[in-house]
């Protein structure tokens, strides 16, 4: 082999590394898809190695999110969504087609998910038992599951909620959705939905405060983790995350005066 051709071949070789190297192969974009063993993140997340795609056309109640059951009683709805996604995906694989970014939710992209041996959804399934909402625009064909959930008081349905993204924004005015909500029980229906001291999910221990202040980068509020100096001071968070990554996704950006120690 000639010197020229060894030196392309090298160059070729190098280029193919740089790529590699670079997360410019095998990154996931519009139109691909990706088979693999799922972690379920919250009632409309999953991640498929390292990459954690949102349910594309649906909005599940957040992890330290409360509702209201039909008998008045507040729980954890949001931890039961997810615990809903686990038992229908149980052991299978999931194959998730990228149908794009997702603008709201920081570098992870909206997808069309199906576990192994189903004919529908996991996105269409959990929008029919009623543990997540539709959610504008959808390429996920679930308008008629939506209609079925509510019409039937299936899952969050049955008693009183706000939409998830009025919780993540703490809009407290929001409409209250359910067969439950009783006009004039609106007051003590919204202090129940927004308490003032939120519950810390199980191993979800990073503070969330939605700040003014934080629309100047773009966000909505500030994190706090464990070990910062503004930890202890936020004595009354707005959220609870269980991680950076979930915390950066619902708008959040990190304290300033707080970085992990060395």
């Amino acid at each position: 082999m000639s010197f020229r051709k060894s030196f392309a071949s090298a160059r070729a070789f190098a280029f193919v590394c740089f790529l590699a190297l670079s997360g410019f192969l095998g990154t996931t974009g519009p139109g691909s898809a990706l088979t693999a063993t799922a972690t379920d993140r919250d009632g409309n997340a999953v991640q498929l190695g390292d990459v954690t795609y949102r349910l594309e056309g649906i909005d599940a109640p957040e992890l330290d999110q409360v509702c209201i059951d039909d008998h008045a009683d507040p729980w954890t709805c949001g931890i039961e969504a997810r615990d809903q996604l686990a038992k229908l995906i149980g052991k299978r694989s999931v194959r998730c087609d990228d149908v794009g970014p997702e603008k709201s939710f920081g570098k992870r992209h909206r997808a069309i998910c199906t576990a192994e041996g189903d004919k529908t959804s996991l996105n269409e399934q959990l929008v029919k038992l009623g543990y997540a909402i539709a959610r504008e625009p959808a390429k996920a064909n679930v308008k008629s599951a939506a209609a079925e959930a509510k019409s039937t008081s299936a899952g969050i349905w049955k008693g009183c909620f706000v939409a998830p993204q009025e919780f993540r924004t703490g809009k407290k005015d929001g409409a209250l959705l359910g067969a439950a909500c009783r006009a004039d029980r609106d007051k003590e229906i919204r202090a129940v939905l927004f308490p003032e001291d939120l519950t810390m999910p199980p191993s979800c221990g990073i503070k969330g405060k939605l700040a003014v202040r934080a629309r100047v980068t773009g966000n909505i509020g500030i994190y706090h983790l464990r070990g910062c100096p503004s930890y202890p001071a936020t004595t009354k968070p707005d959220r609870w995350f269980c991680s950076e990554d979930d915390a950066q996704a619902a708008g959040f950006r990190k304290a300033y005066n707080c970085r992990r120690p060395k």
